[in-house]
């Protein structure tokens, strides 16, 4: 099992490098940022819209590399992605950041996203620690403040999804088309959970801790099912369940990043109490969402069950599975965690063209016409893997 962990390190070392290879060469755009979108032939789109979720994902992705490896081109790819955020992003009247600016870098959305508000402290926090710029870090902890005070609900506990440019509410709170149209979501708290905790490593302040600790309650008292060990995934204001999915990407993403937390703020009291939470739901995804022992299903909606496999679940398993292998010693999850690699490596690495496909059928066909990047298609969750995957290996092996 080394020399195979010793070959899985280096090949992923490997396909670190060739991701952002692929967005340092086919997505700066000349004017200013990264360009919108390039469809899954690489064929680029110049009119996209640009998303703030994929420019706060590509500002971390670069400033991770830059801190981890020191490259300095890629601390150099960091510095754009922070200097567009800033100045095209950030709403200078009422705080925050945009949803979307125009292909020229000019405000399109301009509705504020709880989960974008969150991964701009992501791309931010990660952009100090890479560099030191203090005015990252104050940005990040303006806007950690902005979220407390505008989106937390001081009743039930937890954030709401979305309010308009100058915090007021609005009707339409969804984060995307394919979302429920409800208050809350596990979704946005997933992603202001794994911001904060990543601001935390930078500012590790009280107020800091005792929100990313009331994070961690809503999940473990609100958003986990204890009949299913599923996340349940859309809630009205006071926590009524408003749907019946089974996300298993999410089941398992949220298992390391709710571990992480805990570790991160130093509560090993937390540790101990939820530490077979987080297990089991790595084991539920294990049993219901995975296709043999090779990879991820997506989801399942009302009993429905969707085979296609798509990139971001495989990278969340291979890490979900990797921490549980460190937690628990049990040498099956990193086996399995290995077939995943194989199988991202055998049908999702576009070797040509660059890049992970979006998605392919059950039978691993490129049956699909999604874009290689987007708005929602960035190298945050492949890269992220990549290196919580090695941090894990090459540290406990």
């Amino acid at each position: 099992m080394k020399e195979q962990i010793a070959q899985i390190a280096r090949e992923m070392r490997t396909e670190y490098a060739r991701i952002l290879g692929y967005w340092t060469d086919n997505m700066q755009d000349p004017a200013g940022g990264f360009y919108g979108e390039r469809d899954k032939h690489n064929r680029l789109l110049p009119d996209a819209p640009k998303g703030a979720i994929l420019n706060a994902r590509i500002l971390w992705t670069f400033a991770a590399a830059g801190r981890v490896t020191g490259n300095p081109d890629y601390r150099r790819m960091a510095e754009r992605a922070y200097n567009y955020i800033v100045d095209h992003f950030y709403d200078t009247a009422n705080g925050g950041f945009y949803w979307s600016v125009d292909a020229q870098g000019r405000p399109l959305d301009t509705k504020k996203q709880a989960y974008a508000e969150g991964f701009c402290i992501y791309g931010l926090s990660e952009y100090y620690r890479m560099c030191g710029d203090r005015r990252s870090l104050d940005l990040a902890i303006d806007t950690f403040r902005l979220i407390e005070k505008h989106f937390r609900d001081p009743k039930d506990g937890g954030y709401i999804e979305a309010l308009a440019a100058d915090w007021t509410p609005m009707a339409d709170v969804r984060l995307s088309d394919k979302d429920e149209n409800t208050p809350k979501s596990m979704n946005t708290h997933l992603h202001i959970l794994e911001p904060y905790t990543n601001l935390f490593r930078a500012w590790p302040s009280d107020e800091l801790r005792s929100a990313v600790e009331h994070c961690i309650g809503i999940f473990f008292d609100r958003i986990i099912d204890p009949a299913t060990g599923h996340f349940n995934l859309f809630f009205d204001m006071d926590w009524r369940v408003m749907s019946r999915i089974d996300s298993y990407g999410h089941d398992i993403e949220g298992a390391w990043l709710l571990y992480e937390a805990i570790e991160v703020i130093g509560r090993r009291d937390l540790a101990d109490k939820y530490r077979p939470a987080c297990k089991r739901l790595v084991d539920v995804t294990i049993a219901e969402g995975f296709d043999g022992r090779s990879s991820v299903f997506y989801e399942k909606v009302d009993g429905h069950l969707d085979t296609d496999k798509h990139w971001w679940p495989q990278a969340e398993a291979m890490v979900g599975l990797a921490d549980t292998w460190r937690l628990t010693g049990d040498n099956r999850y990193l086996e399995l965690m290995a077939e995943v690699w194989r199988y991202v490596r055998a049908h999702l690495c576009d070797m040509q063209g660059g890049e992970w496909l979006w998605r392919v059928d059950r039978d691993g066909r490129d049956a699909y016409d999604d874009c290689k990047a987007g708005f929602w298609k960035c190298p945050y969750h492949n890269s992220r893997a990549i290196l919580e995957v090695l941090h894990r290996i090459e540290h406990q092996h």
